[in-house]
């Protein structure tokens, strides 16, 4: 039976394997963050586009979704409620609003990383309740997460190296960016800008 990260629940992947994908990625790696442009001013670059849409993969739930979710200069509010139910919390079923900048966030950084997959989902929004059971049972898991305000997403992409999306997110200088390649995936928040 492969063994399951404590923190995700998601099955880890081996030591061989990781180290392979290390050394597949390293040129990559070492890629300058100047080869991601800045996440654009709202009238200029991807964020100028007629529709902005997203795909998700909640790799708890099941549930998948692609749906465009702003159109003709505002968000849709029948989307935005179909984003906040696949990114609810799945342990506890709760449903938050997700905060629309983090969308677009992820919208700019799905088209830099010029992907054609959805964001898998290790975690959404998570409730208080949630978060604390993390935190009492991981390190890795902020007391005061942003993942309970509806301004965080533990993401990957099935056709870009976990490396790559690091790299994109930092570059855009748009909030937090944690990585966690033993788990594979990202965090990506829409706080003040910081790394780790």
């Amino acid at each position: 039976m492969q063994q399951q990260d404590e923190l995700t629940g998601l099955p880890l992947i081996s030591r061989r394997k990781f180290i392979g994908g290390l050394a597949a990625v390293a040129g990559l790696s070492i890629m300058p963050t100047s080869s991601f442009a800045s996440i654009p001013k709202p009238k200029a670059g991807v964020l100028a586009k007629p529709a902005r849409f997203l795909a998700f993969d909640n790799l708890h739930t099941g549930e998948t979704t692609k749906l465009i979710y702003w159109e003709k200069g505002r968000y849709i509010k029948g989307a935005l409620r179909e984003i906040n139910h696949i990114l609810r919390d799945h342990r506890t079923n709760e449903v938050s609003r997700i905060d629309p900048t983090l969308l677009d966030v992820l919208f700019v950084l799905h088209n830099k990383l010029g992907s054609r997959s959805a964001f898998q989902v290790i975690s959404g929004y998570r409730s208080p309740k949630s978060n604390a059971m993390l935190h009492e049972h991981s390190g890795g898991v902020a007391k005061r997460s942003m993942h309970v305000e509806g301004k965080a997403i533990d993401i990957r992409l099935q056709d870009a190296r976990l490396i790559n999306v690091r790299n994109a997110a930092l570059a855009m200088n748009s909030g937090g960016v944690g990585y966690y390649p033993e788990s594979q995936f990202v965090h990506i928040d829409t706080g003040r800008v910081r790394r780790w």
